[in-house]
């Protein structure tokens, strides 16, 4: 069952790319959709039946060099079932939607059909390299899942390639995501040097001792465990599009809008809070390496949400949401509470997927335009849509019902989560606060999508607007079903991922027992209203899916945090809220004059903190001016110039010339000059000999 739901996609992306002509575009439409529903409904048995035990499932043999053996082999456990049902869920109702998104695209000549069949076998290859990622039992097979997602994602980004946005786009994301993947290859190397393997059991057994162990990076000694982890997140950092190598993700909006919604819900990023929290048995082991990653997700959340705010592309605004969600992620993941990362890892796919799904509904009913500002009173020629867009920005929102945990939609369970623990870890510190800005921004702009796009007048092109018309029900359904997902899925799976130590550790396939008279101490000390420490994770690294340290509390601690901290996300959602409401729909002229009262702050926030003004600054035009130089100087001037015209064109033809007046053919003067050299020789070989 494992090995069809990893196959499925890769078969149908094979026959849809070379077999299309033989089965007809429609029939490479329903067969790559077919086999991805296909892996879905299995991925579905996989986790509902499962049960969190660790499998193997050995597929071939694969890389073996020395010491170095690499299987391919699929590891079945709890974190890979909830990655298998996130990815294949997502994908086939991306696939299916593209039915009616892709049915006439403009961006594509009459008559020029194929263009689909490419589309469909990209989604495929796209969703096969992501299983082949989180089903990998070794670093390697990992790495190859990695760079297949780059590969992906570099054919959909830039899939309108007769636009020179599309194609630069594509090229950014590749660029940026090799900056990541050079460290995340460092980790791998490390790995490999200090505990002589790749394979997974073999490196969460051995993370006690690399935490022991010094090791010289950049000419001096530092702790292993601290530099590898610090060097697997930096892969994190690119696929995950946290500050920094966060650039290529709002232009990865020049792609159709399925493959918008896929990578941002499902795949690509992802993946690299997956690797963090895969990898937690060496996390545990490398305290600054985890702060680092708290602060800069944290900073990201902030960084994303300040930006999304006066962004006016609808995908774009989601596409901050984006690295602002993300950033949620690993802020969970970074203070020790890997079970929570998960949690909003898992509801998050459901409202993203359904609000670029949405968007993607919008644009398509009014024609290709993606500008907010000519949208408005769209609820009534829309309905189906604005329907999903207002669950899906319930969601992402946190609408519930504080101090219950789990009353409310998907979003509200799980971001609530990441901030409870945030505020354990922290004691009320910079991620905490962080994170709740962030919450408050976020409810801003998601609000102010909403009231732009289908509440007050209509803007923008009138003949548009009269025209403005409803999706087919092919891009309906799949909102529908992500609906529930964006309703449901925190309030279902709340306890197995945010409940109390002992359910959690059970989830994920550990074993429990109660902590020892001194960490409960030390517990009670530190927050006395956590005092009642009764279960603390059993296993060794690597026996469970996750490993959590006995003197990481912290999933217990986040229980017991003051009331006004629970009560600080709805709070902050509140107050977006009515202040979006405020600025769109009571008052829609303030806006405007707020944007030009604060011009420098709002041009700051348009022009996305001047990222990429400040990198074209420092690393393009560097480079660009290294390439022309090596260019002019070193191609042009040294090697046409003076190599070849010079040299080869003078100097040697002037040589061969007089050698070839040596070239007299007479005997006599070959032997003349043979004797001459023999003496030579002996006279040589007399006076070294001599001189010895």
């Amino acid at each position: 069952m494992e090995t069809i739901i990893l196959f499925a996609p890769l078969l149908g992306s094979l026959i849809a790319g070379f077999g299309w002509r033989f089965i007809s575009i429609k029939g490479a439409q329903y067969v790559t959709t077919g086999l991805l529903f296909l892996a879905a409904l299995l991925s579905w048995v996989v986790f509902l039946t499962h049960g969190p035990e660790t499998q193997h499932i050995q597929i071939l043999r694969w890389i073996e060099s020395g010491t170095l053996s690499t299987d391919w082999s699929i590891r079945l456990d709890r974190l890979t079932s909830i990655m298998l049902i996130v990815v294949t869920t997502v994908s086939a109702l991306v696939h299916l939607y593209s039915f009616g998104y892709m049915a006439h695209d403009e961006n594509f000549k009459e008559g020029e059909e194929s263009y689909r069949a490419r589309f469909f076998a990209y989604l495929s290859f796209f969703t096969f390299s992501m299983l082949m990622l989180v089903t990998s039992d070794n670093l390697v097979q990992m790495f190859f899942g990695w760079e297949g997602v780059g590969v992906a994602s570099y054919l959909l980004i830039g899939f309108y390639y007769r636009k020179p946005s599309a194609n630069a786009a594509a090229m950014k994301a590749f660029v940026v995501n090799r900056v990541g993947d050079f460290g995340f290859a460092l980790g791998i190397f490390a790995l490999f040097f200090l505990a002589d393997s790749v394979k997974f059991d073999d490196i969460f057994a051995a993370a006690p001792a690399l935490a022991e162990t010094q090791m010289t990076f950049l000419w001096r000694d530092w702790n292993a465990a601290e530099v590898i982890a610090l060097l697997l997140f930096v892969g994190a950092m690119g696929k995950s599009a946290q500050l920094i190598l966060h650039t290529w993700l709002p232009d990865a909006m020049e792609g159709p809008t399925p493959v918008s919604a896929l990578i941002h819900a499902a795949t690509m990023v992802t993946a690299g809070v997956f690797l963090v929290c895969r990898m937690s048995p060496l996390m545990e082991f490398a305290p600054y390496a985890t702060g680092f990653i708290t602060i800069l997700g944290a900073t990201t959340a902030f960084f994303a949400a300040t930006v999304g705010l006066v962004q006016n592309d609808i995908k774009r605004v989601i596409a901050y949401s984006t690295c602002s969600q993300l950033g949620y992620m690993f802020v969970a993941a970074g203070v020790g509470v890997y079970s929570v990362a998960m949690f909003h890892l898992f509801t998050h796919a459901f409202f993203k997927a359904m609000l670029f799904l949405g968007a993607g509904s919008v644009i398509h009913g009014m024609h290709h335009e993606q500008d907010m500002r000519n949208y408005g009173g769209l609820r009534k020629k829309l309905p189906w849509t604005f329907r999903a867009m207002m669950i899906g920005t319930l969601a992402i929102t946190g609408v519930g019902i504080p101090m219950t945990g789990w009353i409310g939609f998907a979003g509200f369970a799980s971001k609530d989560a990441v901030i409870e623990s945030a505020y354990a870890a922290t004691h009320g510190g910079y991620a905490f606060w962080m994170l709740v800005i962030a919450a408050l921004f976020t409810s801003f702009y998601s609000w102010r999508l909403i009231f732009l796009t289908f509440y007050g007048e209509a803007r923008g092109d009138k003949h548009t607007h009269e025209h403005a018309h409803e999706s087919p029900k092919v891009m309906l359904i799949p909102l529908g079903v992500l609906s529930l997902g964006a309703i449901f899925a925190g309030a279902i799976w709340y306890s197995s991922f945010f409940g109390k130590t002992n359910e959690v550790v059970k989830f994920f396939g550990g074993h429990y027992e109660e902590p020892s008279k001194e960490l409960a101490a030390a517990v009670a000390e530190a927050n006395p209203k956590a005092s009642k420490l009764k279960y603390v994770m059993a296993d060794a690294p690597g026996e469970a899916a996750i490993y959590i340290k006995p003197e990481n509390t912290i999933l217990h601690e986040a229980h017991y945090v003051p009331v006004w901290v629970k009560w600080s996300p709805f709070v902050v959602m509140l107050i977006g809220l009515a202040t979006a409401f405020w600025f769109y729909i009571v008052n829609p002229s303030l806006p405007k004059r707020l944007a030009e009262n604060q011009r420098p702050l709002y041009l700051f926030l348009l022009n996305k903190w001047y990222f990429d003004e400040i990198y074209d600054f420092l690393i393009v035009q560097p480079s660009k001016a290294l390439g022309r130089f090596l260019w002019k100087r070193g191609d042009e001037t040294v090697i046409k110039g003076t190599i070849i015209n010079g040299i080869s064109m003078g100097v040697v033809p002037f040589f061969i010339r007089l050698a070839g007046r040596a070239q007299s053919g007479y005997i006599f003067t070959y032997a003349f000059a043979m004797v001459i050299g023999i003496a030579v020789f002996i006279t040589w070989m007399t006076i070294s000999g001599g001189a010895h």
